[in-house]
């Protein structure tokens, strides 16, 4: 069934004072709530839901709203649901228009509804993310002619600079600039030090780490 298009109110609730009358509207969630256009969302998602069947799903604005919150605080499930509870510029943000003092979903309601939206259409939360910065005046169009990514963990073709590879590379490097100026060496080292190496290697594999350090000392 389609969600709710607000939270759901009792009438105990109109002898309570309204969120937006506590709050300080500079909050900075306050103030993105008014930059996003959370109809984006309603008409984007509202098809994922059979008209007739089922109980009706949760508001898509909470959703959405607590999924923003995950990704731009970095929290788990379990830590943006605490955090609805605790702060009622959370509750603002998700669509509240009272306090609310119990949690109007199941942790595991985050999991289904990501598998229910899909990664293709979760792209619509980056998108509506940039519109609202643009709206905002936080971003402008010249800010998209280049875009920054960090690769820390994303994997490499690059090998731990290990000691005894550092030195190899070392001995390596000073034969070729000695052949490169002419300087004949007595010995260079090169074959002794590939051959420590390997069996460095060999011995640290299987656990003798101490005769691994007296092959590679040499």
């Amino acid at each position: 069934m389609p969600p709710k298009l607000n939270a759901s109110q009792d009438d105990l609730e109109l002898f309570r004072s309204r969120l937006e009358n506590i709050i300080d509207q500079r909050h900075p969630l306050v103030r993105l709530a008014r930059l996003i256009d959370w109809r984006v969302f309603e008409e984007r998602f509202g098809a994922l839901y059979a008209e007739a069947a089922g109980r009706p799903a949760l508001p898509t604005r909470l959703m959405v709203a607590l999924h923003l919150l995950k990704h731009m605080d970095r929290l788990s499930d379990e830590a943006v649901c605490a955090r609805y509870l605790d702060s009622p510029y959370v509750q603002a943000f998700c669509g509240e228009t009272h306090f609310q003092h119990t949690l109007p979903l199941d942790r595991s309601s985050m999991t289904r509804w990501r598998k229910r939206i899909g990664a293709e259409r979760m792209e619509a939360l980056l998108a509506e993310t940039l519109a609202a910065a643009e709206r905002g005046g936080a971003v402008a169009e010249k800010h998209y002619e280049r875009v920054t990514i960090d690769t820390t963990v994303q994997p490499k073709a690059v090998t731990h600079p290990t000691d005894s590879k550092l030195l190899h590379s070392g001995i390596e490097t000073l034969a070729r600039m000695a052949r490169r100026h002419g300087i004949t060496l007595r010995q260079s080292y090169r074959r002794v030090a590939r051959y420590a190496r390997q069996e460095a290697a060999r011995l640290h594999h299987g656990g003798k780490r101490r005769e691994a350090e007296a092959a590679r000392s040499g």
